[in-house]
């Protein structure tokens, strides 16, 4: 069942519950009438229009982001509006089923209780809510934590693989007497690639200017290794830097598209990234390469073909959830297009 089915069954469930329960005991005290069953069953209507109505504002505004002491002092102000709102409704339904006693119904004392039993099921329903929230929060950092394992050693067997470091090994040999400051230049960016490699598991996302720079490492190492085969350009709005993204992630597609693109081609080929801010607020990140996408290229993995795409849309739907996205796909006949689209918060859960 998805989250969306699973909210709206237990919301009816629940409201549902809430009518019957009164029902039941107003029965056993002087039978029910048709007007009760009116009144109640509004009155639960209401309930779950206003508690949905909660959980929009909270999902809207981000509130599962906020600090423990920001979110009570939220959640107590919204509870206490819930419960003058659902008074007021209790009057309402009243005239409209002709049961309202304005001698009683008036009273401060009756008015504070109908608010105080009102705030105290607002309040419930919102423990339940948060709770479960942050409950599945904990168990997705759980599954962030054991998929990142096998995440990293993926990178280290496919991603930075002994042909990539024996090829780039190789190109620096090779200027160690042509060009020696050169040499020297390429042998600090590959130090640079490993040491960013193996210190990615400790975070979830980093910022974008220390993935862009591994990235113009990595790509200059394979520019020495394919010479005039291999042009790179980039395009990067000022505006890319204010996001953070999952480390490795970038290099990765960038990897992609030397392995399966520019390597297949005896003429070599164009690399371009591309990084700004769409429409939606959102980092759109596009990787273009000279090549074309085979049907089912990522589906047959051979000697760890494929560890990198799978990879990525794992690690996004991990930490962000639905809200990022992923695609590649054909420019005509000539480029293959790699897209992805992050937010700029990390998962949020609702």
């Amino acid at each position: 069942m998805n989250r969306i089915r699973l909210y709206w069954s237990l919301q009816v469930l629940g409201w549902s519950s809430f009518a019957l329960i009164n029902l039941f005991f107003v029965s056993l005290d002087r039978g029910l009438s048709p007007v009760q069953v009116g009144a109640f069953t509004s009155l639960s209507a209401f309930y779950l229009i206003s508690t949905h109505f909660f959980r929009n504002i909270v999902k809207k505004y981000g509130w599962l982001n906020l600090s423990f002491n920001r979110l009570l002092v939220n959640t107590l102000l919204a509870l206490t509006v819930l419960s003058v709102l659902n008074m007021i409704s209790q009057i309402i339904i009243n005239l409209i089923f002709d049961t309202l006693d304005p001698e009683v119904d008036f009273r401060p004392l009756v008015i504070s209780v109908n608010i105080f039993v009102s705030f105290l099921f607002y309040s419930l329903w919102s423990m339940l809510y948060f709770l479960f929230h942050f409950l599945d929060n904990y168990n997705q950092s759980l599954k962030y934590q054991a998929m990142i394992n096998e995440i990293q050693l993926n990178h280290l067997k496919s991603q930075l693989n002994p042909h990539f470091i024996f090829n780039a090994l190789n190109s620096v040999r090779a200027l160690v007497d042509e060009d020696p400051k050169k040499a020297k230049l390429a042998i600090t960016q590959l130090s640079n690639i490993l040491r960013f490699s193996l210190m990615m598991d400790k975070k979830r996302t980093i910022d974008f200017e220390n993935e862009i720079n591994t990235v113009k490492d990595y790509l200059n190492l394979e520019s020495i290794r394919f010479e005039e085969r291999l042009t790179v350009r980039y395009d990067i709005e000022p505006a890319a830097f204010d996001f953070k993204v999952p480390p490795m992630m970038l290099q990765t597609i960038v990897e992609n598209a030397i392995k399966h693109g520019i390597s297949n081609r005896l003429k070599g080929g164009v690399i371009e990234v591309k990084c700004y801010e769409g429409i939606t607020d959102d980092l759109v990140i596009q990787v273009k390469n000279s090549g074309q996408l085979k049907p089912n290229a990522f589906n047959k993995k051979r000697d760890g073909e494929g560890h990198g795409v799978s990879n990525t849309i794992q690690r996004l739907k991990l930490i962000y959830g639905n809200r990022a996205s992923f695609r590649i796909y054909n420019e005509g006949g000539d480029f293959v297009i790699t897209e992805i689209k992050i937010p700029k918060q990390s998962l949020t859960l609702g």
